[in-house]
């Protein structure tokens, strides 16, 4: 008896394969458009704004669809989403954009790869999960990689790029706690639900933020290159990668899906290389690979 897949599942799996690896080159590609902002006028706050300012309709529009069609959600659900869309994408994008500011695209795509191995810490640490050798191995490789890859971009020199690897992790680390807290909620909001008003709310902080700190007419007074790269920072890769990922779990499961999204790092690099002009060195390629094997040893583990 064969054990291959019917054609037609096996046409479905490579297809939900693909839209998996492309939203996760179009996730990581947010690095390569904000270097890109960056060589304007433009700062982290101006940036992460117009970011979520041009994002903000089309996660409206879902939220309401959701809104309509679904069961209303209670009080603490509304104020744990509140707290989650603070948390997962409001100060984690802010950090990421910032630390981008200081260090490479593919520097900050590798940091960031670290967020599967801070929820596996953050299990062991306050929720007493058992952590295999394996895993610790995995965590190891993981961490070697992206140590490798800091002092390689040390070396070549820079301003502060402690500092923006700094914020970077920052961001990762927040990342990963809301992956902890939104793991219980999922379940009962929807994947999509729960996306779309967290996406809402971190998008409103950001716009208070904004107006609390820079005027508002500096929204009027950029140049129209900043206003094209933020939509496409904004659709691109932001809104049309998140809905990818979720299309690709519903048809090929979270565990591979997770494991497609190793795709990014790669991608960054070479798209850094090839929109940027930042060296590929043999260093940088070592560290990735060192990155890439740790958070597949992990996602087989998970699976």
């Amino acid at each position: 008896m064969s054990s291959k897949l019917p054609a037609v599942d096996r046409q479905l799996f490579l297809g939900g394969l693909a839209i998996a690896v492309a939203g996760a080159i179009l996730f990581s590609a947010k690095a390569i458009v904000a270097k890109l902002i960056y060589r304007y006028p433009v700062d982290a706050v101006l940036l992460i704004t117009f970011r979520m300012l041009f994002a903000l309709p089309l996660f409206a529009a879902v939220a309401v669809w959701k809104a309509r069609s679904e069961t209303p959600l209670s009080n603490p659900d509304r104020m744990r989403i509140v707290v989650l869309g603070l948390i997962g994408y409001y100060l984690s994008s802010f950090l990421d954009f910032l630390g981008l500011q200081y260090i490479s695209a593919g520097l900050e795509r590798l940091i960031l790869f670290l967020t599967p191995s801070f929820v596996l810490l953050m299990s062991f640490f306050f929720y007493q999960r058992r952590v295999s050798w394996l895993e610790w191995a995995a965590l190891l490789i993981s961490y070697l990689g992206t140590v490798l890859v800091f002092l390689h971009d040390v070396r070549l020199g820079g301003a502060n790029i402690g500092l923006g690897s700094m914020l970077v992790l920052g961001a990762a680390i927040s990342y990963a706690l809301y992956l902890m807290l939104s793991g219980e909620l999922v379940s009962r909001v929807g994947a999509m639900r729960l996306v779309a008003y967290a996406m809402c709310v971190s998008c409103a902080a950001c716009i208070v933020q904004f107006l609390l700190l820079r005027p508002w007419p500096m929204l009027l007074q950029q140049l129209p290159q900043v206003y094209g790269l933020s939509l496409i920072n904004a659709v691109f890769c932001t809104v049309l990668p998140v809905f990818l990922t979720m299309i690709a779990v519903a048809r090929i499961g979270p565990a591979t899906a997770a494991q497609a999204g190793m795709v990014g790092p790669v991608s960054t690099l070479f798209l850094g290389a090839l929109i940027l002009g930042e060296p590929i060195t043999v260093i940088q390629l070592t560290g990735t690979g060192l990155v890439l094997v740790g958070i597949y040893l992990i996602s087989k583990k998970k699976a």
